[in-house]
C-alpha cells in the first residue's frame, strides 16, 4: 500500500539567514527540535560561507543525524569586489531571494527523495519563506531570535513612519515603554532616500507577512514581556510560541570545576571577591572605535576594578602602551572566554557589553547587572529595555569615554543604586528559572506542529 501524506516520513526545511549570529542560533534551535523529533528529517539551507563557519566551530557529533546541510547561493556576483557599504552582503543575498532559496528547497527534495512537509525560517526571511510555503502548500513557522519588543517595533513600522518619520518619541506601541526613534532598529524609521534597501524593505514587510504564519517562535520567555505586549502580539499572530532562550540551556548545568577549565580564567576568577569583577565583552561583530577602546582601557586602569576583558588580537594591538603591564595584577585581557560560565561565576559583578540579545539573555539568566554600549540593529532598543527593567545602564551619550565608564562602574559596583540593580537582576533571573516549564511546554507544542504537518 502506498504511503499516505499522514504516514510518510516528515521532511522539514529550515531557511537560515546567514549573517551575524542568526545562523548559529537557527542551528541551535534546529538541533533541539531534531533531538526531540528523531524520526523527522531536517534540511538546513544556508550559504557555503556561513555553513563552513558553523561547522568549523562545532564537531560532527554536535549535529544530530537527522539534520543535513544544503547550500544556497549567496547572491554575490562572480569577481565582485565589496565596496565596504553597510549591509552590502546582506543586500546581495536578499536580492537573490526567493529564487536561491527555492533552488535550495528543490535540491533538498532531490537529495532526500522526500517532499517538504513543513517550512521553518529565520523571521528575517519572512517574505520569501511565506511565498515558498504557499507554493508548496505547507505550514510555515518563522523564528524570531531577539526580544519580542523588537519584533513589535517591526510590526508597527508603518505606524512609526507615518507618525514620526525619522525623529521624535515613540509612545504608541502597545506594551513598550516610550522611547526615541533613535532607539529603534534603523530599518524601522522612514528611509533616508526614496529607494529603500532590500534589507530595510524586507524587515519593513515583517508586520504584514507574519500573520500568515502557522506559528511564530520566540526565542524568549513570555513572562519577561509586559502583559499588554503579549496580548498585542497574540492578537496579531496566529500562534505565538515562547520557547525560552536559544543560546543556552536552563536550568544551567553546574559550573564546571575551575581546575578543569583549560583557559585558566575560572581559576583567576576564584581569586576575586564576590561581585567585584567587571567582565568586558563586545561580541564578535561589534568593534569599538580606537578612541573608545583606549577610553575603556584607561577607565579600567584608573578604577582598579578587577576585570576580565575578552578582546581579539587585532584590537589588542590598539591598547595604550604599557596598559597590560600596569594592570596585570588586577586584570586579564584574553582573546576568548567561556562567556556563560564566566557570567555564572560568583566574582562577576557587572557585564560591560554591546547589547547583543544573546549576551543579554545570558546575563539575565545569571542575574548580572549591565553597562551597555549599543552599536547597531536592535542593540539600542535592547538597551532601552534593560533600563526599563532597572538591571543596568546605557553609557551616557552612547559613546564610551574614560569618565563615563568610570562613573558607570562606580554606580553599578559600589553605589547603592547598583545594589538595587543587582537585586532586580536576581529577581529577573528567578522569573526566568520559574518560566522554564512553560517554555518547555511551548517548545513541545512546536515539535508537535512540525511532527504532525503534512
Amino acid at each position: 500500500m502506498p504511503a499516505t501524506r499522514s504516514s510518510e516520513e516528515k521532511h522539514v526545511a529550515f531557511l537560515a539567514f546567514p549573517f551575524a549570529s542568526h545562523a548559529i542560533i537557527g542551528l541551535s534551535l534546529l538541533r533541539k527540535i531534531a533531538i526531540a523529533a528523531p524520526n523527522v528529517h531536517f534540511s538546513f539551507l544556508n550559504t557555503a560561507k556561513s555553513t563552513h563557519s558553523l561547522l568549523s566551530k562545532s564537531s560532527a557529533d554536535d549535529v544530530p543525524h537527522n539534520i543535513k546541510f544544503c547550500l544556497v547561493a549567496d547572491g554575490v556576483p562572480e569577481n565582485h569586489v565589496f565596496k565596504g557599504k553597510p549591509l552590502e552582503p546582506e543586500n546581495l543575498f536578499l536580492k537573490a531571494t526567493p529564487e536561491n532559496l527555492k533552488k535550495g528547497v528543490e535540491m533538498a527534495v532531490a537529495e532526500t527523495g522526500k517532499r517538504i512537509t513543513c517550512l521553518l525560517s529565520d523571521a528575517f526571511l519572512s517574505t520569501s519563506a511565506a511565498k515558498i510555503a504557499d507554493d508548496l502548500s505547507v505550514p510555515w513557522i518563522p523564528a524570531w531570535y531577539s526580544f519580542p519588543s523588537c519584533l513589535s517595533a517591526h510590526i508597527y513600522t508603518d505606524l512609526v513612519r507615518q507618525r514620526c518619520g525619522r525623529s521624535g518619541t515613540v509612545d504608541f506601541i502597545p506594551g513598550l515603554p516610550a522611547m526615541s526613534v533613535a532607539d529603534l532598529p534603523r530599518e524601522v524609521p522612514a528611509p533616508e532616500s526614496e529607494e529603500e534597501s532590500p534589507f530595510s524593505r524586507t524587515l519593513s514587510q515583517i508586520g504584514s507577512v507574519l500573520p500568515r504564519a502557522t506559528a511564530v517562535v520566540m526565542g524568549f520567555f513570555e513572562e519577561l514581556n509586559s502583559p499588554l505586549l503579549n496580548h498585542d502580539l497574540k492578537s496579531k499572530l496566529k500562534n505565538v510560541l515562547h520557547v525560552g532562550f536559544l543560546s543556552l540551556s536552563l536550568p544551567a548545568p553546574p559550573l564546571q570545576p575551575s581546575s578543569s577549565d583549560p583557559t585558566g580564567y575560572l581559576s583567576w576568577l576564584d581569586s576575586k571577591k564576590s561581585g567585584s569583577v567587571a567582565y568586558v565583552g563586545f561580541g564578535t561583530l561589534a568593534s569599538l572605535p580606537r578612541e573608545e577602546l583606549i577610553a575603556v582601557a584607561e577607565a579600567l586602569q584608573t578604577s582598579g576594578v578587577p576585570f576580565l576583558w575578552s578582546l581579539n588580537e587585532k584590537s589588542k594591538e590598539l591598547l595604550p602602551k604599557g596598559f597590560l603591564e600596569k594592570t596585570k595584577m588586577h586584570g586579564k585581557v584574553v582573546p576568548w572566554t567561556p562567556q556563560t560560565q564566566v557570567l555564572a561565576h560568583a566574582s562577576v559583578g557587572v557585564f560591560v557589553t554591546h547589547c547583543g540579545s544573546n549576551s543579554i539573555c545570558e546575563s539575565i539568566a545569571t542575574g548580572i547587572p549591565l553597562i551597555c554600549r549599543p552599536f547597531f540593529g536592535d542593540h539600542y532598543m535592547v538597551g532601552r529595555m534593560i533600563e526599563e527593567w532597572g538591571i543596568g545602564v546605557r553609557v551616557e551619550g552612547g559613546v564610551i569615554t574614560k569618565n563615563r565608564l568610570l562613573e558607570s562602574l562606580e554606580l553599578v559596583l559600589r553605589d547603592e543604586q547598583g545594589k538595587v540593580m543587582k537585586e532586580k537582576a536576581e529577581a529577573l533571573k528567578k522569573v526566568v528559572l520559574k518560566a522554564v516549564d512553560s517554555a518547555t511546554q511551548e517548545f513541545n507544542c512546536l515539535v508537535d506542529l512540525i511532527s504532525s504537518a503534512s
